[in-house]
């Protein structure tokens, strides 16, 4: 398959290099009625004009400006309105396009209710650290698969790990970096996004959080959807804030896809790992859509 992507490069994925990209859309993020001033944001990074967009177009395949465009307001509703009827037709057979580019490569299963209930009890689970476009990442596998994804700001990479073994406190925990470097490869790095070898979740909650983050899993790359869409999916209609909840609980961050969840006028709600970094994710996956 040829995929003309923006791929992330080793030193793109470094801490210091997402700090400045977090920086630059801080900057970006503010509403303003005049065109953002690329010039006094570059010299703000202590960055030349050019270096600052081709800092930009090497993480995400975007300028500033328009990666600005991708996550603005107005896009956010074009997004709603074109995915209507997108959990319904999504897993069909034969679907493919740039927007499924990620997700064709993703496997899952859900343990079995005990475990959940036990609280991780009898789990072995293996976690470390590895980079990825959106800071360090905290990952945390077991032997059916991925079961954590988290995002470590600088200062706060215990934090982090504490949140996602906190919802399995009885599991046996055990660090290797070297183990979970690879896998994060595979599922950060679009050169190792791979249909003959997907990545596989293991999903550990409540039967309801499973099925609410089952349905994220249909929301394509380059897409959007609201709480209330997902209620409605799933036959509950009046469960939006139950859904909510059950969002704000997944623990498979930027796979199983909370961010690509909207508030209903389009405009970015909360994120576990803060608003920043869901605008750094979902101008990340434009990048890949439109360079496809």
């Amino acid at each position: 398959m040829n995929m003309n992507l923006a791929i992330p490069t080793p030193e793109l994925t470094a801490p210091q290099t997402y700090e400045r990209i977090a920086r630059a859309i801080e900057y970006l993020s503010v509403p303003r009625p005049e065109t953002p001033d690329i010039a006094g944001l570059a010299n703000a990074l202590s960055m030349s004009e050019r270096a600052l967009v081709d800092m930009f177009r090497k993480w995400c395949g975007l300028t500033p400006k328009s990666f600005a465009q991708a996550v603005a307001l107005d896009h956010a509703r074009k997004l709603l309105r074109e995915n209507m009827s997108v959990l319904d037709t999504t897993f069909e057979v034969g679907l493919s396009g740039p927007s499924r580019l990620h997700d064709l490569f993703v496997t899952y299963d859900a343990v079995p209710p005990g475990i959940y209930r036990a609280k991780g009890a009898g789990l072995d689970m293996t976690w470390g650290y590895a980079p990825s476009p959106f800071g360090l990442a905290v990952l945390v596998t077991t032997q059916y698969g991925v079961a954590g994804i988290a995002f470590a700001d600088e200062g706060r990479e215990q934090a982090a790990f504490e949140d996602l073994a906190n919802r399995w406190p009885k599991a046996n925990y055990r660090r290797d970096d070297a183990a979970i470097v690879p896998i994060a490869r595979r599922i950060f790095d679009p050169l190792h996004w791979d249909p003959e070898q997907p990545v596989r979740l293991v999903m550990i909650g409540s039967q309801f959080e499973i099925k609410v983050w089952e349905t994220l899993l249909k929301v394509p790359t380059g897409r959007a959807s609201t709480y209330g869409e997902i209620a409605r999916s799933l036959g509950r209609p009046s469960a939006a804030r139950a859904v909510g909840r059950a969002v704000g609980r997944n623990p498979i961050s930027f796979v199983v896809p909370c961010h690509r969840i909207l508030g209903s006028t389009g405009a970015l709600t909360g994120y576990h790992w803060g608003i920043l970094r869901k605008r750094a994710i979902l101008g990340w996956e434009a990048g890949l859509v439109l360079g496809a």
